[in-house]
């Protein structure tokens, strides 16, 4: 139990606090600082050194999650709510990285390795609304697990 609660935290802690950090400091200094085609470029070099972890972080949390349900829970007849509020936030979470991944992030790629750099802005814009809506679920989701057994 102590090593899937230890890697559930930390994959969740990398993956949130990332969103945090790009979201909230990188982008605002990089939209002012940065023309767009150095700007572009740094998010999506940023990204290709974020992502990967994302990855870990993806595959960790189920695995380690359901390990602790059916190992330490007892399954999903007796969870209680806010672990099965949990599971629907973090499935949620996933597919939309997934979403990001597969479609504006690889837009990024290919219009700023292209040097179109407002098709880059545009997928850019799509990024930030879509990892603005996954940073808002997993700081929910955290709030969630932390007050949860207390609701």
């Amino acid at each position: 139990m102590s090593i899937a609660y230890t890697l559930h935290v930390l994959a969740s802690v990398i993956w949130v606090g990332g969103m945090f950090f790009a979201y909230v400091a990188l982008r605002p200094v990089a939209a002012q600082l940065l023309d767009p085609p150095l700007r572009l470029t740094l998010w999506r070099d940023t990204f290709r050194r974020f992502f990967p972890w994302v990855w870990a972080a993806i595959i960790l949390l189920p695995v380690t999650g359901y390990w602790m349900l059916f190992s330490y829970f007892g399954g999903m007849a007796t969870t209680a709510g806010y672990i099965h509020t949990m599971q629907l936030l973090g499935i949620i979470m996933i597919l939309i990285y997934l979403h990001v991944f597969f479609g504006p992030f690889k837009r990024l790629s290919r219009a700023v390795d292209a040097e179109d750099f407002q098709a880059a802005g545009k997928s850019l814009n799509q990024i930030r609304i879509l990892i603005g809506i996954n940073l808002t679920l997993g700081l929910l989701l955290i709030a969630l697990v932390i007050l949860g057994k207390y609701l």
